[in-house]
């Protein structure tokens, strides 16, 4: 009778284990799913706030709106490198020129502090749900199937 008790303990321990699992796994993969969205939407506010400077400035910044263009416009697997061109656009931003408009150069360096900040919560995001698809239990019973593998977006900022 005692080892009844003790293969039904051994058989609800493990499966409140494996269930407990299975949820972190789906949170982990939510949380994954949000950061992307909530960096994507960083991204196009950086890029929108840098096509309002491009547009205004007083001296042409024809490359910087043409870059935060393709940076709006380019669809997903090609905007990891729009929105690096985007970056080393910033970067080579005419400082001179820009300082007619402070406001806008302080949303576009806003808008970039923004971006770094959803890209390391992101990066965090897919490396934890990663490192547990890599759990062995997690491989044997195939939790992860039903999620799509996350991705890390790789941009230079």
């Amino acid at each position: 009778m005692a080892w009844v008790v003790g293969v039904v303990v051994t058989v609800v321990l493990v499966g409140t284990y494996v269930t407990w699992l299975a949820a972190r796994l789906d949170r982990l993969h939510l949380r994954a799913a949000a950061a992307r969205r909530a960096l994507e939407s960083q991204l196009v506010r950086r890029a929108a706030a840098a096509a309002v400077l491009a547009e205004q400035s007083d001296s042409p910044q024809d490359d910087l709106y043409l870059a935060a263009r393709g940076a709006l416009d380019t669809p997903g697997g090609d905007r990891e490198a729009a929105e690096n061109d985007l970056s080393r656009r910033l970067r080579e931003l005419d400082v001179a020129a820009a300082k007619a408009e402070p406001a806008l150069v302080e949303a576009v360096e806003a808008a970039g502090r923004r971006v770094v900040l959803a890209r390391q919560v992101h990066s965090d995001s897919v490396r934890d749900a990663l490192a547990l698809r890599e759990h062995q239990l997690v491989r044997w019973l195939g939790l992860a199937r039903r999620h799509t593998r996350p991705a890390y977006f790789d941009i230079d900022v």
